[in-house]
């Protein structure tokens, strides 16, 4: 999903909600309280030093959430803060155990002047690791290739919601489309084009003028507009003082929308030679991901404490990320695949996804590689079958 469209559903709530104060940080970096230095080592199997790189980085999409939650976790104590560029570093732990190397999660968004993560991994080569969702991997693929290793989220928790006291027969986006209501979105967000694809909406309906803020909504109830079923549900009933209601919403996961969103990804050509860390890696990941929908608290508070740090305007309560990472695992946003496994990808699905969105992605302007595979745009190599979260 891009970043753009991803977040901006959040970033306007700041004009109507009460705000936590957040003291402007300097410059430099700043060093958490907590020290790393009696974590014990972790076993054999999840020794990274050696086999990756001293530091791992990882570039995220945007600002600290708890979509990224499995990632933060990963951070252990004695983390540093650089709140000029946006970035954490600390020693890369699972279950409070030292791998041997650090981990660095740098935001994106501002801190990258809204680049796409691929075009950002091609510029410093330092980065191990992006989050990039399929469609965005479909149109980097030709100057700026990337393949998922591990899948951050099993899909997307993008929705298009409405306000059900106006619209109580709306159970449905086919419901939405059925109708003359005016869906506010951010433009060029590709499952748009998708839905406009799939007759499930009218193309007249389309509004591309959604800046992020809740003011349109609340004094219009009648339209359709984006929003994430990770946030928006929580914002609007208990943030958005102009509106404490609940809405509804429906995934656009379930009507098409087949993306792994925000997959941790490698540039294609370095598959091969990072393989002896992946093979280490990825499980580590998929380990972090189970501990984290079954116990978030710590990890959403490492998120609000970088969130405050980082001062860049960016409003993410705690509330917000304790409320995503429960409704994450709730919606199977965060979950198993169908082979049990967390992280893994249903490759067939992924193929799904690219017949569904290069011509999308072409009719949208960007060159696409040619005869690109589902292979070329991730991996299940890596994957360790036997790490799931347990039901």
């Amino acid at each position: 999903m891009p970043s753009s469209a991803r977040r901006a559903a959040i970033a306007g709530v700041s004009s109507v909600i009460t705000l936590v104060s957040i003291t402007a940080c300097g410059g430099g970096s700043t060093a958490s309280t907590g020290s790393a230095d009696k974590l014990p080592a972790a076993p054999a199997a999840q020794r990274l030093a050696g086999v990756c790189p001293k530091t791992i980085v990882v570039q995220v999409d945007w600002e600290p959430e708890a979509e990224h939650g499995p990632l933060y976790r990963l951070v252990g104590p004695g983390y540093t803060v650089d709140t000029a560029k946006k970035r954490v570093t600390g020693p890369l732990v699972v279950d409070g155990k030292d791998t041997g190397v650090d981990i660095q999660i740098r935001a994106g968004g501002s801190a990258i002047g809204y680049q796409s993560v691929p075009s950002q991994m091609y510029v410093d080569k330092s980065i191990t690791l992006g989050t990039v969702t399929t469609d965005v991997a479909i149109t980097a693929s030709a100057k700026q290739p990337v393949t998922a290793v591990a899948a951050l989220m099993k899909k997307s928790p993008q929705v298009l919601m409405w306000d059900p006291a106006t619209h109580p027969d709306w159970k449905t986006i086919a419901d939405i489309g059925k109708s003359n209501a005016k869906i506010v979105y951010v433009d060029g967000s590709t499952y748009a084009s998708m839905l406009v694809a799939k007759g499930l909406i009218n193309k007249s309906q389309l509004d591309g003028s959604y800046d992020g803020a809740p003011a349109r909504f609340v004094s219009n109830p009648g339209i359709a507009q984006q929003g994430f079923a990770t946030a928006e549900p929580y914002i609007y009933q208990h943030e958005v003082s102009a509106w404490k209601k609940p809405i509804k919403y429906q995934l656009l996961a379930d009507v098409g929308f087949n993306v792994y969103p925000e997959a941790l990804s490698v540039r294609s050509g370095e598959v091969k030679s990072l393989s002896p860390c992946l093979k280490k890696l990825v499980p580590v990941l998929q380990q972090s991901a189970v501990d984290f929908a079954a116990e978030p608290s710590a990890t959403v508070k490492v998120i609000s404490d970088l969130v405050q740090q980082y001062n860049t305007g960016w409003v993410y309560s705690e509330g917000t990320g304790t409320f995503a990472a429960k409704q994450m695992v709730k919606l199977g946003i965060l979950g198993n695949e169908s082979d049990g496994s967390i992280g893994s990808f249903d490759m067939k699905r992924v193929a799904s996804a690219l017949k569904t969105f290069t011509p999308l992605v072409e009719q949208s302007g960007a060159k696409v590689k040619p005869d690109l595979t589902a292979k070329d745009v991730a991996t299940d190599e890596f994957i360790d079958t036997s790490i799931g979260l347990k039901r």
